[in-house]
């Protein structure tokens, strides 16, 4: 990369205490509940309006399709960003109010179309936000402090998907009627929680920059920024650069991406229908008894996402220890397993056993590649190299979607739970990956 094109983020960062490192990441709790509503209710939704379950792929498509645009274009913008309020709040507050409100419309649906159009907006808003978060945390942090910084983000993720999984029973259980449909057939119960979400994604964000803002950049690190050519020809060229000169730690990280998103993608899509079928013995979304295999489902996941909580704090001692490389390949292993014993339980509450493997592979999945990207990329390219990071993300959930509606009925038999399994296989092609990443102790000076 020329000179002229990078920004040196020399000056000394202050040491956070742990509650501000919590406060700068509670905006992860808006951000990953309405993903988390996305992986527990969209399956379902479609299904209620129509959709074959061979499709589901192709409908899920909003996610890769504009987190592969989106991400590492943001990226970018936001490392020349000047503004008032910094370089990536713009970002987070823009992205926040269309979240918001594709949240706030979702479970309106009257048709297909209209859910797929609103997941793309949906989709493409948290993308807004996403990439900016972690190059916000890698901003702010001091290197030392990395670890417990993408850590607490994992855990705020699974706190945020635990609430979004149990938001339905949580309103079962406080009276609402769980048969209860809308005009479109859409559990009410499903439209309150959409609701709930829509508030949780522009308040936490809003209390996070609030609480913590971002660093105010020196008059040096400005003029480096202006000097900048700006413009999206510059902006394509940036990432065409970054990715030419991609770290070698980074290109090993891609292979075991590769495998664990294909892996999460499979899972998220079709552990819904698996449940139904191994544990309620139904095909028909429209079911009463759906409906129960959606609400049982929601505990367990709820439950699994507080397993990856507990575990993202847990894991901070073992990262620094052992290497977040080697904590990772555990927890990918125990996900793995996990996948592989779901589809032969047929009692509603065994099906919370694997989800203690499929928790520590998820909270271990929002945080420790993130460590090991840190420690391997120079940070003035912070925002661009965590753009390229989650293209290596949504490329997997591209060739997911385009692959397995081809092997759905001829390789895995029309069968939800094959699909699960496949997921389970895949997670532990990812464990043996990971253990092949060489990250550097030192971050790369450039």
């Amino acid at each position: 990369m020329p000179p002229d094109a990078t920004v040196t983020m020399s000056a000394a960062k202050p040491i956070l205490s742990p509650r501000q490192i919590v406060q700068m990441n509670v905006g992860f709790l808006g951000l990953q509940f309405s993903f988390g509503l996305q992986q527990g209710n969209m399956s379902p939704i479609y299904g209620i309006l129509g959709a074959d379950e061979s499709a589901l792929p192709l409908l899920y498509l909003a996610g890769p399709v504009t987190g592969l645009l989106v991400q590492p274009i943001v990226g970018a913008m936001s490392d020349r960003t000047l503004s008032p309020r910094g370089r990536r709040t713009p970002y987070f507050l823009i992205g926040a109010i269309l979240c918001s409100l594709s949240l706030f419309a979702m479970p309106y649906s009257s048709a297909l179309w209209m859910a797929a159009a609103l997941l793309w907006i949906l989709d493409a808003a948290n993308n807004i936000t996403m990439e900016p978060y972690r190059a916000y945390v890698s901003d702010r942090l001091d290197p030392s402090q990395h670890a417990q910084g993408f850590l607490t983000q994992s855990a705020f993720t699974g706190l945020a998907q635990t609430l979004s999984y149990l938001s339905p029973s949580i309103l079962v259980w406080l009276g609402m009627n769980r048969d209860a449909l809308d005009a479109n057939g859409i559990p009410v119960i499903t439209r309150v929680s959409f609701l709930i979400g829509a508030v949780l994604s522009f308040a936490t964000i809003w209390y996070s920059i609030r609480r913590v803002p971002e660093l105010p950049l020196s008059e040096a690190q400005r003029a480096e920024i202006a000097a900048l050519k700006t413009g999206l020809g510059a902006t394509l060229r940036e990432i065409w650069d970054a990715i030419r000169e991609m770290p070698t730690a980074m290109r090993q990280l891609a292979v075991m991406k590769l495998f664990q998103w294909y892996a999460m993608v499979c899972y998220w899509q079709y552990v819904i229908h698996a449940v139904a079928r191994s544990v309620f013995d139904t095909t028909d979304p429209n079911s009463a008894a759906f409906r129960e295999a959606s609400l049982a489902y929601g505990q367990a996941g709820a439950f699994y996402n507080l397993i990856a909580c507990v575990a993202a704090f847990a894991m901070v001692p073992f990262t620094r220890r052992l290497g977040a490389g080697k904590v990772h390949a555990f927890c990918l292993a125990a996900g793995g397993v996990g996948m592989l014993m779901l589809p032969g339980l047929h009692d509603r509450w065994m099906i919370f056993l694997p989800m203690i493997g499929v928790g520590l592979a998820w909270g271990s999945i929002m945080g420790n590649p993130y460590v090991m990207l840190a420690s391997s990329i120079p940070p003035q390219r912070t925002g661009v190299y965590m753009g390229i990071f989650n293209m290596m993300i949504v490329i997997p959930m591209l060739i997911q979607s385009a692959t397995l509606p081809f092997i759905y009925r001829s390789w895995l038999g029309g069968d939800p739970r094959q699909v699960v399994m496949l997921g389970g296989a895949l997670l532990l092609c990812a464990a043996v990956a990971t253990l092949f990443v060489r990250v550097p102790r030192e971050v790369p000076a450039r």
